[in-house]
């Protein structure tokens, strides 16, 4: 899958410059200049219901089985804790069904 982002018409931001380049900006913008000006705006950040969906599944009120997640903390630490490959095979199908459409 790919995916491209494009600028939207919003004016390309400077590409990042070596030390030598730095040193010439600062020089150049340690001058006065009696053209020059700044001005700001406002950013902002606009999210879809997709996105709003997504953040409140993955929000702190997600349920946590912390009593498991120290028992696999222990057996992490010990060495014990044993892969289920057959069941992230299952898994994973399972997934791939749901985004493929299922065949």
């Amino acid at each position: 899958m790919n995916t491209t982002i494009s600028s939207n018409g919003l004016p390309q931001l400077p590409l990042a410059t070596t030390n030598a380049e730095n040193s010439a900006a600062q020089t150049a913008t340690a001058t006065p200049s009696a053209s020059s000006s700044v001005s700001q705006t406002d950013d902002s950040v606009h999210l879809t219901d997709s996105a709003r969906a997504l953040q409140q599944a993955s929000s702190a009120n997600a349920p946590v089985d912390t009593h498991k997640v120290e028992q696999i903390k222990q057996q992490l630490a010990a060495g014990t804790y044993k892969v289920n490959a057959h069941a992230i095979a299952n898994s994973l199908v399972s997934l791939e069904g749901q985004i493929g459409g299922g065949k």
